[in-house]
């Protein structure tokens, strides 16, 4: 059970890079590289003398080949190795269902245009779908390697205000990947410059609607920070007070790293930095909403 629970945890950190890695492409500017074909790249299954946005966009998509056949192998795997309703089992399927959703939005972005310089609202919302299929994949990939542990699993209710930061936490990113999108099209020169156009009614939606992530991150930091230390306060078993410090610590540290990407007026390696703070906050804030217990019990 120790291969396949570190086998899990393996295929996290290959979907993180490829989350990552996908960031980098818009932030780069490099979303057309492979023009509007899909599966192949300009209509080439290796690009010939590609580009440098063809390299980033490629380097992409077979990162991205590589996490669906992880994804694959480990619900195979777990179907082999856990017996029918073991909660592993179950969600390696889920993970498996939201792979295939990840796929079909994938390729729905280059077919559809939704990339480079488009700043449409198809767009928009179209990200911000793609955003919580992502959040659905990491969490269940999460939660099989966590339930895959010979450890014993966390019984009973659970914490409603632990329960209630996923939610928080996906309206949050989701605000995140439309501030992106507008820093990236419509970057400023200036900090000034910048909080200028985010009240200006002549700026484009996505600049105006910049304004919105950073007062809700905060807001929900302080969530986060207010549930842990809540819980800190109580008696938890060892798993959930070390993910309630967890949450703490990284809620503490993607607000320092909000504050850094708006001064630095967001360059791409500090927005890489933010989401992958973001995505260990959500990682942490799904496990702690799956061991701590609720108080009232």
């Amino acid at each position: 059970m120790a291969n396949f629970t570190r086998f899990s945890w393996g295929v996290v950190g290959c979907n993180l890079f490829v989350i990552l890695w996908g960031a980098y492409v818009r932030a780069s500017g490099s979303g057309n590289g492979c023009g509007s074909h899909w599966p192949l790249c300009n209509g080439e299954v290796v690009p010939l003398a590609p580009r440098v946005q063809t390299i980033i966009e490629f380097t992409h998509r077979v990162s991205s080949g590589v996490a669906f056949f992880a994804v694959a192998g480990l619900l195979g795997w777990s179907l082999r190795r856990f017996p029918r309703g073991h909660r592993a089992r179950l969600t390696a399927l889920a993970s498996f269902a939201f792979m295939l959703v990840e796929v079909a939005l994938g390729a729905g972005l280059v077919l559809l245009q939704y990339v480079a310089g488009n700043a449409s609202v198809g767009r928009a919302f179209y990200l911000s779908l793609h955003l919580v299929s992502t959040q659905g994949l990491l969490a269940m990939l999460v939660l099989t390697a966590w339930f895959s542990r010979d450890a014993p699993q966390s019984l009973g209710r659970r914490s409603r205000p632990a329960l209630a930061s996923l939610p928080i936490a996906v309206v949050v990113s989701v605000t995140g990947v439309i501030a992106a999108l507008g820093d990236t099209l419509y970057p400023a020169a200036s900090l000034a410059t910048g909080v200028q156009q985010d009240f200006s009614s002549t700026a484009h939606f996505l600049v105006r609607l910049r304004v919105l992530h950073p007062v809700l991150a905060v807001l929900a930091a302080a969530y986060f920070a207010t549930v842990s230390i809540r819980l800190l306060r109580s008696t938890l078993r060892p798993p959930a007070a070390r993910m309630a410090w967890f949450v703490l610590v990284m809620a503490i540290a993607q607000l320092c790293a909000g504050v850094i990407n708006l001064t630095l007026l967001a360059p791409a390696w500090m927005q890489l930095t933010h989401l992958l703070l973001a995505d260990l906050v959500w990682i942490s804030l799904v496990l702690l909403a799956i061991e701590a217990p609720d108080q009232n019990e």
